[in-house]
């Protein structure tokens, strides 16, 4: 079962790395929770043998489609892909009568064919509607939230998830737009991304280099709209639950507030920041580790050369430890 890269538009990133990360057995169980155009799934179905398996879930209803079609072409039986975010990785598994997992991964962030589809409204440099769900069946795209949003609220989600410096301008431009245009106001990416690079412009005393000034309000409504944190943060704690003694976590992450999650995440479960008794500095009783920390890896000059979106990407590994009767290791 394989894709290739013509039909799909889609380079994997950090490929080689994270199948080698999640050190695939024949027989395993694997979940890949991003799906996207199957690049990541299709290289972990060669690595299984007959006995072996894979449940692939997505959120965006057309990396499911995807998924469907390719089930369909090869008809193997050894694969699954279900319509679901990370929040609900446990309800799909139970949907299949699977209880646990040898592997989990996770590719965060925008997919290229969302990036690439000026119609998904993800993009600043194509124009499309400003609509930015991952799932456009659910929520409020970027748009209506703009629409309705106070002054104060957008500046905080520009400031929190885009870690931009000119949140508080960037806000009271959007809003003076949309007090001028009414209800015609913002109604394209390209519109939105004329109005924050002018804002930012006026102010930066020096210019970035290769970076467009509306790349931090477009990636922090994107974050927002879909409510990624909140799922990366629910996402891998139901993954670990599900992970057998030895089995692996490897996650990718694009941007600093996602690895922040993960880092901080995997140090918390394999006791590197957990709580110690003051005196001895040993581990306080009854602490729960869960995970051994395994490191992290980054793309080579080639993979970025080949794949420029893969400069910034972060791949960190941790390993299930040997559960106790009660399914948590616990520090003695």
């Amino acid at each position: 079962m394989t894709l290739e890269q013509g039909e799909t538009g889609h380079l994997p990133v950090l490929l080689q790395e994270s199948i080698a990360a999640l050190a695939i057995r024949a027989d395993g169980v694997y979940l890949d929770c991003t799906f996207g155009r199957g690049g990541h799934s299709s290289a972990i179905l060669e690595r299984l043998g007959p006995s072996g398996r894979l449940i692939a879930l997505d959120r965006d209803p057309q990396a499911v489609a995807a998924g469907g079609r390719l089930l369909e072409r090869t008809g193997d039986g050894r694969f699954w892909i279900g319509h679901a975010r990370f929040s609900q990785l446990g309800a799909a598994l139970d949907s299949r009568g699977v209880e646990a997992v040898d592997g989990v991964l996770f590719d965060l962030g925008v997919s290229s064919p969302q990036l690439d589809d000026p119609s998904r409204g993800f993009s600043f440099r194509d124009d499309g509607p400003l609509d930015m769900r991952m799932d456009p069946t659910q929520g409020m795209s970027a748009r209506q939230w703009l629409l309705v949003a106070s002054e104060d609220e957008i500046a905080e989600v520009v400031r929190t998830y885009g870690e931009e410096r000119f949140a508080v301008p960037i806000a009271k431009a959007i809003v003076a737009r949309r007090r001028d245009a009414g209800e015609s106001a913002l109604a394209t990416t390209a519109e939105l991304a004329r109005l924050v690079a002018g804002v930012v412009r006026r102010r930066q005393k020096r210019p970035e280099v290769g970076k467009d000034p509306a790349t931090r309000t477009f990636q922090a409504l994107r974050i927002f709209v879909n409510q990624e944190l909140a799922e990366l943060e629910v996402g891998l704690e139901a993954a670990v639950q599900r992970l057998r003694s030895a089995g692996r976590l490897a996650v990718i992450s694009f941007h600093s507030l996602e690895d922040r999650i993960v880092k901080q995440f995997i140090a918390r479960e394999s006791g590197r920041t957990a709580e110690r008794d003051p005196i001895r500095g040993t581990l306080a009783a009854g602490v729960r580790l869960r995970l051994r920390a395994l490191g992290r890896v980054l793309p080579g000059d080639a993979e970025v050369a080949r794949n420029p979106r893969a400069r910034s990407a972060v791949l960190r590994v941790a390993e299930r430890i040997e559960m106790s009767a009660s399914g948590d290791g616990v520090a003695q």
